[in-house]
């Protein structure tokens, strides 16, 4: 039988990989937008010329003339000089200094010589595949074989959103419906490839959807009676000036609500499945009853905590906001009804409200599937 099960596991385990290979190759029906006139490289900053920089406090504006040594594709080893336009935006600006590497980009014309060079940043994408080879090998070393499983589901997860769920929004799919599919689909494959074709994992799945479920019908809700839209997400109001008039973007901030949220709720409804499964393994005849106690019990215990971890989350990417209202001395009241503010604070409180709803969910399941019901 484990040897079954291991087997079982196996053939899941490269079915998925197999998934996540096709979507590496599913085009996105936007690539063509890039423009075939250009060439992107890393590039070392050898010189830089700040004359004609002018500094207002700590905003500056002007030129910065940059020399760069291409060091990939065709015109590798080239030297080539670019100007990086400083436009007194603090949060786009930036300033090289000599040793630094830059994401250049490279205008060509039609004979395909260099008309124009950009460097367009700091370049840091050696850092981030580094990042993400550390967080591999630590996965899989910590982890074992549920580690490597752990792998293949989130790099499936990450290439479904990009490679569907982001495509489809911007086809004008229903932002609702479409995520709600998308993430039910991403909780089937990250719960069965973690805890295997089992009673575990079916117990997990049916506990996420319908906390997931909750919470999508608590955004649609309130964001309605809180009078919210999709423009207070950052370069919202960018996509309606680039072509995309057409999307809804109050529906696409409400399936961001419950997108952020189910992560911690899959995680969740498998503390409590695998809890209410080590219970049953250890006492095969408890009853039913006295399995949904425990669950509620262990669901008790868990969800204060993330609940809690929500709110560091969601708090950390708007702290500054709080900041500035704080230091110009802004009423608590004016603080909290600012769309904003309010925005955040329905993502924490409907994310919190899935939590708090999974485990029950996930337990009265769990007593069904775990145990048969005895006087």
């Amino acid at each position: 039988m484990p040897k079954l099960i291991k087997n079982r596991e196996f053939i899941l385990v490269v079915v998925f990989a197999l998934l996540t290979a096709i979507l590496c190759f599913i085009p996105t029906n936007f690539d063509d937008r890039v423009a075939d006139n250009a060439v992107r490289c890393k590039a070392e900053v050898i010189a830089v010329d700040n004359v004609e920089i002018q500094q207002f406090g700590m905003v500056k504006t002007g030129p910065q003339s940059v020399t760069l040594k291409i060091l990939e594709g065709k015109f590798k080893d080239q030297v080539m000089k670019g100007t990086n336009e400083m436009l007194g935006q603090m949060d786009k600006d930036k300033i090289f200094e000599v040793g630094d590497y830059a994401l250049t980009v490279l205008s060509l014309n039609s004979e395909g010589e260099v008309i124009y060079v950009n460097p367009q940043d700091h370049y840091r994408i050696g850092t981030e595949f580094a990042l993400v080879g550390l967080f591999a090998f630590l996965l899989i070393v910590f982890g074992g074989w549920t580690g490597a499983k752990a792998l293949f589901s989130f790099l499936f997860t990450a290439l479904a959103i990009w490679k569907l769920l982001i495509p489809g929004l911007l086809m004008g799919v229903d932002p609702v419906l479409i995520t709600l599919a998308l993430v039910t689909a991403l909780c089937a494959v990250i719960i069965f490839m973690v805890a295997g074709l089992n009673k575990k994992g079916i117990v997990a799945f049916i506990g996420s959807f319908l906390g997931i479920f909750t919470s999508c019908l608590l955004a649609v809700y309130f964001t309605g009676d809180l009078h919210l839209h999709g423009a207070v997400m950052p370069f919202a109001e960018t996509l309606l000036y680039s072509g995309f008039g057409h999307l809804d973007l109050t529906k696409i901030y409400v399936a961001a609500v419950f997108l952020a949220c189910s992560g911690a709720v899959m995680d969740l409804a498998m503390d409590v499945s695998v809890s209410l499964d080590e219970v049953v393994r250890i006492n095969p005849e408890i009853t039913r009853l006295e399995v949904l106690a425990s669950g509620l019990r262990v669901g008790r215990a868990v969800v204060g905590t993330m609940t809690t971890t929500l709110l560091l989350a969601y708090s950390g990417g708007f702290v500054t906001l709080l900041m500035a209202f704080m230091a110009q001395g802004v009423p608590l009241i004016n603080t909290f009804n600012f769309v904003y503010v309010s925005a955040e604070v329905l993502k924490t409180l409907v994310g919190s409200f899935g939590l708090v709803t999974v485990a029950p969910f996930t337990a009265v399941v769990g007593a069904f599937v775990f145990s048969k019901s005895k006087k």
